[in-house]
């Protein structure tokens, strides 16, 4: 447990590492049916930005978890990328995207934690 929270830990510092806004950690440990432990949710301004983030988190955590994701999809178009860690799956959104899908919202019976923003 505690090595998913510090993979969690490290996929906030490196969002924040490129300026990622208004990130959320959706817990979803009581969600029956849940495909992970943990959702991290954020936004970019820009694609350009997303992908920045998306690389930023990838690197961090391979830094400093030693954790490469099973699987990234959405860099083409850079609007939502997921990026799959197993226990956490990150979603970096443009925010047009982030709501009209509204994560938090579908997932609404997770127990949700907003992060600070960081100057």
């Amino acid at each position: 447990m505690n090595e998913t929270k510090n993979l969690v830990e490290n996929i906030i510092k490196g969002i924040q590492e490129k300026k990622g806004m208004a990130i959320v950690v959706a817990d979803m440990a009581g969600v029956e049916g849940s495909i992970c432990r943990y959702f991290v949710i954020c936004q970019g301004n820009s694609p350009m930005q997303v992908g920045a983030i998306a690389e930023s988190v990838e690197d961090f955590v391979r830094e400093h978890s030693g954790e490469k994701p099973v699987k990234v999809v959405g860099l083409e178009n850079a609007v939502w990328v997921a990026m799959d860690y197993t226990e956490v799956i990150v979603h970096i959104f443009v925010p047009d995207t982030r709501e009209y899908y509204n994560l938090e919202g579908l997932w609404e019976d997770a127990e949700l934690t907003r992060i600070p923003e960081i100057d």
